[in-house]
């Protein structure tokens, strides 16, 4: 263990509170140098360093107790350096509660141009300019952004990919986290590590010894909702959650399915991001614990109820349906900031009453009877 890893232990920890006796489902808390965050815990994706369509005095009226930012398109604006000469991101967005910063890894692998090389990931920006991002540069931006979560270096395999290919990534992968770690130098900055293995249970089982190996605050399954659907995906969570450390939060990256949350927080998993909630909100489609609602539908015209009667939220208490239909009906910005603070209060209610149900012991009953209710389409 490095002396950044024994130091961090001082600012950063999680204690697991209970575990579901019937199902895996945890209910903890990470301790931060900014707050603690109660588990399971949705975290909303303000990528640019903003939620979309949201100001930040909405997440707190919210208790929202952590946001994710993205290191990739804040390195590309406005720029690393600049954000650390504001004070960091947490001043520069006026946030003073936990961040979470990916690495860029999944950004990358979202590239259609891109070249995986030893040193890092090389690509062109949208000015066209050619950028390597390695290890290295990723950490430094992530200290140059002073999150209380960074997300180490690693390549998100796509799917689907052949057995010999997953093999190399993960070596890979595991050479870049030393080097990640080797860059690490500020303790009140947790650095998890990155779980890959796309679809093979061995692989998966291998990266986790790996990466579990280096002791870190926290570890993160990577490489799904990557195109493998839903019974791959519960598959490889199924699988993977159990094998990663009991004292340590487990994260799955970039999931945000009502139904799919609810499946990984069976399985034990305590956090989970995804840009769902906010990004269909902009379209104009909202969840409810009867479904989704496509708000621009002419049913929705003369409907004066609530969009979720049972969530004590401010568009929920104060607006109706037929009033945001209105609001879309005439591209009135007004309606995209109310869907988008109704979505999120939603996924962050549910995950609440996720909490409380694994307290009382009844999270199959609380996933069955939701699911009961909710309709994909």
């Amino acid at each position: 263990m490095s002396r950044i890893q024994d130091l961090v232990k001082e600012h950063f920890s999680f204690r697991l509170i209970h575990v579901d006796k019937h199902t895996g489902a945890r209910a903890g808390e990470i301790i931060t140098p900014r707050g603690v965050i109660p588990t399971p815990i949705f975290m909303p994706v303000g990528t640019h360093g903003a939620i979309k369509a949201l100001q930040p005095s909405a997440l707190y009226d919210m208790d929202i107790k952590i946001i994710l930012s993205n290191t990739y398109h804040l390195h590309l604006s406005p720029g690393s350096d600049l954000v650390k000469k504001a004070g960091g991101l947490h001043k520069f967005m006026a946030w003073d509660r936990p961040i979470l910063t990916d690495s860029g890894g999944f950004q990358v692998f979202s590239l259609q141009q891109k070249s995986i090389k030893e040193e890092g990931a090389e690509f062109l920006d949208p000015k066209g300019k050619k950028i390597m991002l390695s290890p290295e540069t990723s950490i430094e931006i992530q200290q140059n952004l002073g999150s209380d979560i960074m997300m180490a270096f690693d390549e998100c395999i796509p799917y689907p990919a052949t057995r010999k290919y997953t093999e190399e990534s993960i070596d890979r992968t595991h050479r870049w986290l030393d080097r990640c770690i080797n860059s690490w130098v500020e303790p009140k900055q947790a650095l998890f590590g990155i779980i890959q293995g796309s679809t093979y249970d061995d692989l998966r089982k291998k990266c986790v010894d790996e990466v579990t190996a280096r002791d870190l605050p926290g570890y993160a399954i990577g490489g799904v909702s990557v195109g493998e659907g839903p019974e791959l995906m519960e598959q490889i969570v199924s699988k993977t959650a159990p094998l990663m450390p009991t004292d340590k939060p487990r994260y799955v990256m970039g999931v945000g399915n009502p139904e799919d949350l609810l499946m990984i927080w069976e399985n034990g998993i305590d956090m989970s991001d995804c840009i769902i909630p906010t990004k269909f909100a902009r379209g104009g489609t909202l969840f409810t614990n009867r479904g989704k609602i496509r708000i621009k539908h002419r049913n929705y015209r003369r409907d004066f109820f609530p969009v979720e009667p049972n969530l004590n939220a401010y568009p929920d208490t104060h607006f109706s349906r037929a009033y945001l239909k209105h609001l879309f009906d005439s591209n009135e910005i007004l309606g995209a900031i109310l869907a988008t603070h109704h979505n999120i209060a939603f996924y962050d209610n549910l995950a609440k009453r996720a909490r409380e149900a694994i307290l009382e012991d009844r999270y199959r009953e609380f996933k069955k009877e939701f699911l009961e209710g909710y309709s994909k389409d």
